[in-house]
């Protein structure tokens, strides 16, 4: 890696569909992406970014393991420069009935929800502070804000990370840096998600599944806010999802 004078923006999580998203979104606005995800290609993204006229660097990191993260934010920041945004967006939804549900299961859905972002966070705002500015988005699902049958794993770890987002805003805010939850009530055009969910998405209908590129516009806008309007959670859904 090289360093850059492009802001940096870092998406923890950069998959095929909501991530890549962001991640494009962002490279539209000038910034120097860098994307990471625990495995599976980057390249493909990589390719969209470089056509959209912007730089990135590809980094394979697993977020839930201490000294990977430690290692990956002090890399960004030693050889890249300052990190301006980061977007957690690490998912975990799985569903299992509660007598189903492992200690294996609950433990790994955790890890990947509540304990990676904690990681993140803290991590990115030891380099944030310093410089008193910058901005930590976090997603969110429906299981931040209510359990449901089948999915206790995964509400635990969504309600924690929500917990963990809002302790970081009221710690963070008067400090200068921006803490975002963004709630996503509803299903992403996902083809995991069809086939995990293959009944509850075909019900959603054409119309009722939630596009990623729509999404990443709301972590741009989060991003562009006024130190004095800031927004910490913001909730989005299609027009026919009842809640």
């Amino acid at each position: 890696m090289g360093a850059t004078d492009k802001p940096i923006a870092l998406v923890i999580g950069a998959g095929d569909h909501l991530g890549g998203a962001i991640a494009r979104r962002f490279a539209r606005e000038g910034f120097h992406l860098v994307v990471t995800r625990r495995r599976g290609d980057l390249q493909a993204l990589s390719t969209e970014i470089s056509a959209l006229g912007s730089s990135v660097t590809t980094i394979h990191s697993d977020a839930r393991d201490e000294d990977q993260v430690s290692e990956l934010i002090g890399r960004v920041e030693s050889e890249l420069g300052p990190i301006r945004v980061v977007v957690f967006n690490v998912g975990g939804n799985v569903q299992f009935d509660i007598c189903d549900t492992t200690t294996r299961i609950y433990r790994k859905v955790w890890e990947m929800c509540a304990l990676a972002g904690f990681l993140v966070g803290r991590e990115v705002a030891k380099k944030m502070l310093p410089r008193n500015e910058g901005t930590i988005l976090f997603t969110g699902a429906s299981a931040s804000l209510r359990g449901g049958r089948g999915f206790a794993a995964f509400a635990g770890g969504k309600h924690a990370l929500r917990a963990l987002a809002q302790s970081m805003a009221r710690e963070l805010g008067p400090q200068g840096i921006h803490v975002g939850h963004v709630v996503i009530d509803g299903l992403i055009r996902n083809e995991a998600t069809a086939e995990i969910l293959p009944d509850l998405y075909a019900s959603k209908g054409e119309e009722g599944i939630i596009e990623p590129d729509d999404l990443a516009e709301i972590y741009w806008q989060l991003h562009k806010q006024p130190r004095s309007a800031w927004t910490f959670e913001q909730d989005a859904r299609p027009f026919s999802e009842s809640w």
